[in-house]
């Protein structure tokens, strides 16, 4: 591999994924940003759970990470910054396309339209 175009693999993924669901925020007005308390205690528990999960796993040696793949930021505990941004990025682009489906379908419901006033 090219020496330092292989550090940016893992946030060229996450970046690309994000460019395959952007769109829909604007082109269907999925809200999703303009609900951002709503999308952070969505993304919250899981980015906090395996965040956790990750330290505890790089701590006993059972989980790593290729160095010439990713970013080389570390945070506490030795996690990369890239994973956190995996934690942040899937998430987002799994409720965008969630949003994204629900405003084309309308009929299409997932348990937490009451009181909403969505549309």
């Amino acid at each position: 591999m090219m020496s330092g175009v292989g550090q940016y693999s893992y946030v060229a993924i996450l970046v690309f994924v994000m460019a395959g669901c952007l769109w829909l925020e604007v082109v269907l007005r999925t809200r999703v940003f303009r609900r951002w308390l709503r999308l952070i205690l969505a993304i919250a528990p899981a980015l906090i759970l395996f965040a956790i999960w990750d330290v505890y796993a790089i701590a006993q040696g059972h989980w790593w990470f290729d160095e010439e793949l990713i970013l080389g930021i570390h945070l506490p505990g030795e996690l990369p910054l890239d994973e956190v941004l995996f934690f942040v990025a899937i998430p987002v682009a799994s409720i965008l396309t969630l949003e994204a489906v629900r405003s084309v379908k309308d009929h299409w419901r997932v348990g937490d339209e009451a009181g909403e006033g969505r549309r």
